[in-house]
């Protein structure tokens, strides 16, 4: 009897001592399959004088659709990107702490921005920069990660004041092609 007693006590103590891992649920918010060109936009810093230049195609790869974004990013005339965006009208759920993105790429650096009800200017953002690897790769993005592109913005975006969210090849000069299947929150 004392025997089964510790052995429950040591499950009990055991239970009560171990982390519980909360997990949120996923929220997919993109999966590029119906009619993705009404929700997504491509432009380029040609908006500011820029010069860059590229485009955005929707395509199917066996069971996986996707946005391919493809151009040449160029800094002359105070330019330096290119990007699809995609307004959230309803925000993020407000438990939401990240962004789940699924990627594939050329090996090089991008970015998403998110916008949000502070970010009023045509400059401000917040930025989380990710490496896009040749196979396709899951990456989750903590808001936290997200740095203000300027000091009157929050420190971290709050997920219900999200207004855009967006991939973009930024900053310096480069060719860029990546592929994108889906884009949600956790």
């Amino acid at each position: 009897m004392m025997r089964l007693f510790l052995k429950r006590s040591f499950v009990v103590a055991l239970w009560l001592l171990t982390p519980i891992a909360v997990t949120a649920e996923d929220i997919m918010i993109e999966n590029f399959k119906a009619q993705p060109e009404t929700r997504w936009r491509f432009f380029t810093d040609d908006v500011m004088g820029g010069v860059s230049t590229g485009t955005v195609a929707f395509l199917t790869e066996g069971d996986t659709t996707y946005a391919r974004m493809t151009g040449s990013v160029s800094t002359e005339n105070n330019g330096g990107f290119i990007q699809i965006r995609m307004d959230l009208p309803d925000g993020a759920p407000e438990d939401a702490t990240g962004v789940r993105i699924v990627v594939r790429g050329n090996s090089q650096r991008y970015f998403v921005h998110l916008r949000t009800s502070g970010t009023v200017l045509p400059w401000q953002y917040y930025q989380a920069g990710f490496d896009a690897k040749e196979g396709w790769s899951e990456l989750r993005l903590p808001f936290e990660a997200f740095e203000r592109s300027g000091q009157l913005l929050r420190a971290v975006p709050r997920a219900s004041s999200l207004k855009s969210i967006a991939v973009v090849a930024f900053g310096r000069d480069h060719n860029a092609k990546i592929d994108v299947s889906e884009v949600g929150f956790y």
